[in-house]
């Protein structure tokens, strides 16, 4: 923590009395959210602009924070969607030919609180113990009983649509690495690639990088189409995408997947997991503790290789609940949980963690070419997966 600077003191309260003082480096005011931790020892940027983290309070493990500034290059979205950004020791003097603005100046024009000082070991210890929890971040008062009584009235994550927060409102065109508008006649034009239609849920822009890099036209339509109209843009595969909030709130993209299941190729992404296995029949439970952060190791269930993950999740798919044409794909190997579904019938896949990284490691980056494989003429569903002792 800088003493040279100014600072406002802050504080946050979790729902079970817990209390960290710290001090206001970003913005001020007041904001409810689900409090989690991220183990990240860099990509602080590309955490805070992931549309998943909507409804949530983030806090970094890793103590220093804002050294590197911030650069149009990692951004993951559009703006920041996250509640609140704590930290141990905000940097406020960025070293790295690319920033071009610091951390503080980006969080407060985003209208974002961001807080320093705090005990962030204490913090997630007392997360890890107990599970994440809602807290209350505020600058305004040190009333405590006050702040208690407001984060416990509030509602938390459970049978929230906050898809509808982050996600487009209107179709786009992804090209060369920024939205473009939908042109006149481009639905119905000869398409000289593989078209990808995005279900955006609050997607990550390097879902759209990969797919772009692999040769592939994008299209990006809102949370709210239809299967009718993801079918209407005649799409060589479909995705649906990464997002925040409870999976469970979400029918109207269950009854999406479930119209398009067996038509086109499909391939789900965190959120987008959660919401093929919801149409395949399945259920989703919430995690005690979710996963946040990019060391995650996860087995591949038919060659046994370990793959060093980015995740970032708070729900999960009940596997032995899909009953329809399922494989199980991959697992959690820290806590057993499901990380993967496959649907061979139903030409789909889907896996629970970030195979496109941004933050992370790159382990998982061929479930891309695995999904262009399945839409090749020449691919087909052998290929969705590697075959036993196959090295992906």
């Amino acid at each position: 923590m800088s003493l040279l600077r100014q600072q406002s003191p802050a504080i946050l309260v979790l729902e079970d009395g817990s209390v960290f003082p710290g001090y206001a480096f970003a913005g001020a005011g007041e904001v409810c959210g689900e409090v989690v931790f991220n183990t990240g020892m860099t990509g602080y940027q590309e955490v805070i602009t992931d549309p998943s983290y909507k409804g949530q309070i983030v806090t970094m493990t890793y103590p220093l924070v804002g050294n590197y500034g911030i650069n149009p290059e990692d951004m993951e979205s559009a703006g920041i969607y996250l509640e609140g950004f704590i930290v141990k020791e905000y940097h406020s003097r960025p070293s790295n030919w690319q920033s071009r603005q610091t951390l503080q100046a980006f969080l407060e024009a985003h209208g974002k609180l961001g807080v320093e000082g705090l005990d962030t070991r204490a913090l997630t210890r007392r997360l890890r113990l107990a599970g994440a929890m809602k807290g209350i971040l505020s600058t305004e008062t040190t009333d405590i009983a006050g702040l208690i009584e407001k984060i416990r009235a509030y509602p938390g994550l459970v049978g929230r649509d906050l898809v509808k927060e982050v996600a487009c409102q209107a179709p786009y065109h992804w090209q060369d690495g920024t939205r473009q508008e939908i042109t006149a006649g481009l639905k119905n034009s000869h398409k000289i690639s593989l078209r990808v239609v995005v279900i955006d849920c609050g997607v990550k822009y390097n879902i759209l990088r990969h797919l772009e890099a692999r040769g592939c036209q994008v299209i990006v339509l809102p949370a709210t189409a239809t299967g009718e109209d993801i079918l209407a843009w005649r799409p060589d595969g479909v995705l649906f995408s990464n997002g925040p909030g409870d999976p469970a709130a979400l029918p109207y993209l269950v009854a999406a997947a479930a119209f398009v299941l067996g038509k086109v190729p499909v391939f789900g992404i965190c959120l987008g997991h959660q919401i093929l296995g919801q149409a395949a029949g399945g259920k989703t439970e919430k995690l005690k503790f979710g996963h946040h952060g990019i060391n995650q190791p996860v087995r591949q269930e038919q060659t046994g290789k370990i793959e060093i993950t980015s995740q970032n999740h708070g729900f999960v798919v009940i596997p032995d609940s899909v009953a329809r044409c399922r494989e199980a794909t991959h697992e959690n190997l820290n806590d057993g949980t499901s990380e993967g579904l496959s649907y061979p019938e139903l030409m789909a896949f889907s896996v629970q963690y970030h195979p496109e990284a941004a933050p992370g490691p790159h382990d998982a980056a061929y479930l891309f070419d695995r999904f262009v494989a399945m839409m090749s003429p020449a691919g087909g569903l052998a290929q969705a997966y590697p075959l036993k002792g196959e090295a992906a």
